[in-house]
């Protein structure tokens, strides 16, 4: 049974910092395309960022490029994401998603998702 496990979310003034980790199980987590995907109240499920099976590559949305980086652990099955200079604008649950393909901004390439970890900034 495939399980990813986000954690490291809470409660932070704008300007600061977070680490969200994600802890696979249940999969053979190098052979998976890793992404963090965010979801705030009344709005869809937005991309955040992407690393690719090796580490090698990455993609950010816009909204996050050099605040945010995405990285992996593939002997700890876990990924990460450094967030700095957060913004109330980025409040939402953050979750991370698997995907056997090449890992894009679209949810549907993905195969597993996380139950996700409230992220909240304050103003």
């Amino acid at each position: 049974q495939v399980q990813l496990e986000e954690s490291g979310g809470g409660l932070v003034q704008a300007g600061g910092s977070l680490r969200l980790s994600c802890a696979a199980s249940g999969l053979t987590f190098s052979s998976y395309a890793m992404g963090w995907f965010r979801q705030a109240p009344g709005k869809e499920r937005e991309f955040v960022a992407v690393i690719r099976r090796s580490g090698g590559s990455t993609r950010y949305a816009d909204s996050v490029k050099g605040r945010f980086t995405i990285s992996r652990d593939n002997a700890k099955n876990t990924v990460y994401l450094q967030m700095k200079g957060l913004k109330p604008e980025d409040t939402a649950v953050y979750s991370c998603a698997a995907s056997t393909g090449w890992g894009g901004v679209d949810p549907v390439e993905y195969d597993y998702w996380g139950q996700g970890t409230q992220v909240t900034v304050s103003s």
